[in-house]
């Protein structure tokens, strides 16, 4: 009796394709018969709707989790950063595969981020980005872009905008590397949660999947992300809340976390750093976020919520 192919669904724009065919070619190279299966999630249905205000959360997994669930698929591959914290029953987090790199770049046909002239647009639908750029650059403009990196490279091409904030792993992973004009600091501009991470799902109870998937799963990055998603869980901000996070292994094998949180206008910012054990990542998420809270973090969340 023929074995059918493990079925690895993912959504159909082409980092998602490049993320899914890269699970794909580590499966065959352990002798794994593989297919690709293609799904539109609601976050690609609403392609002209900024992501902060689409609302849901998982608007990028949630078909893909309900393919799962529905035996129409064995695995589900997402970007790590678009997986909410809250776990969903029957389905398990598989694999992290190690970590592209989790910062923030600028794409500009200007120049770096102090050579960019006041008032630039900046193309961007992300909150947190938004309020690192304006904590250092108050007269910065700010402007809403949709689409796949491809669309906004053309927006910036078309002069649309004067700059793009893009995740570097994504620039890479499409080979579109030569691009980036600056890659910032964490100092500058902390990653979100998750970023440069992908995310491998199976269902609990296929343990031959969860097993085969487990090859793929490098424990330092799994770690990170579990602590920066501890950390965001603690911290309730969701995706309508200016909150980064950045895990790392540092130093004697410990986990360093570094967090920080905005005010929506960049005015405020709030930071907190712990070091932990590789072995207990959730802790050293929700001390972070305890230190956060402690400094008047929620404030800034609540405030981020209520649109102020």
């Amino acid at each position: 009796m023929t074995k059918s192919p493990l079925r690895i669904g993912t959504r159909a724009s082409a980092l998602a394709r490049w993320q899914a065919q890269w699970v794909a070619r580590r499966l065959s190279a352990l002798d794994v018969e593989v297919e690709l299966v293609l799904i539109t999630t609601r976050g690609d249905t609403s392609k002209h709707e900024a992501v902060a205000n689409i609302g849901a959360p998982g608007v990028f997994t949630k078909e893909l989790q309900r393919a799962l669930l529905d035996d129409r698929i064995d695995v589900a591959v997402h970007s790590m950063k678009d997986l909410p914290t809250d776990a969903v029953d029957r389905i398990a987090l598989a694999a992290v595969p190690k970590r592209e790199s989790p910062h923030d770049v600028l794409v500009s046909r200007l120049g770096r981020l102090d050579a960019l002239p006041q008032g630039a647009r900046i193309g961007t639908g992300s909150l947190r980005r938004r309020a690192q750029l304006l904590h250092v650059r108050p007269d910065l403009q700010m402007c809403d872009v949709r689409g796949n990196v491809d669309t906004r490279l053309d927006k910036l091409a078309s002069g649309q905008y004067d700059a793009l904030v893009l995740a570097e792993a994504g620039l890479v992973r499409l080979g579109l590397q030569t691009h980036i004009t600056q890659v910032f600091e964490p100092d500058v501009m902390l990653p979100a949660v998750a970023q440069g991470a992908l995310a491998i799902e199976a269902r609990v109870d296929d343990r031959g999947t969860r097993a085969l998937l487990a090859e793929l799963d490098d424990r330092a990055a799994h770690a990170a992300v579990l602590a920066e998603r501890a950390c965001l869980a603690a911290l309730e901000g969701g995706c309508l809340a200016p909150i980064a996070a950045w895990g790392r292994l540092a130093h004697g094998g410990r986990l360093q976390l570094d967090g920080a949180v905005l005010g929506a206008d960049g005015r405020r910012r709030i930071a907190a750093s712990a070091a932990g054990d590789l072995d207990d990542p959730r802790t050293l998420g929700g001390h972070v976020a305890e230190q956060l809270l402690g400094a008047g973090a929620g404030e800034l969340i609540r405030d981020a919520r209520q649109g102020r």
